[in-house]
């Protein structure tokens, strides 16, 4: 998938997230998505998740929930990398 131009997160009324340029889900469970993108991670943490939509060619991706943070962790950044800063 090209890069062009950034990504983008948007949440509505804490209950919809829609995201552009997502290559893929590392992890889900009803609290917690973990996003991959370009740039690294996107963390989101929450109740009641569910993934609506997700579509690795395009990479719009969609859930809905209580959404309650959203933190972004950089490529490499591993637990060895943390550690020995």
């Amino acid at each position: 998938m090209e890069q062009n131009e950034g990504h983008i997160v948007a949440i509505e009324n804490r209950k919809r997230l829609t995201a552009t340029q997502i290559e893929a889900v590392e992890a889900f469970s009803p609290t917690q998505l973990v996003l991959s993108y370009a740039g690294g991670r996107i963390i989101v943490t929450g109740s009641e998740m569910k993934i609506t939509s997700f579509s690795k060619t395009n990479g719009g991706f969609s859930a809905t929930g209580l959404f309650t943070s959203v933190k972004y962790a950089q490529k490499g950044m591993g637990l060895k990398q943390r550690l020995f800063k």
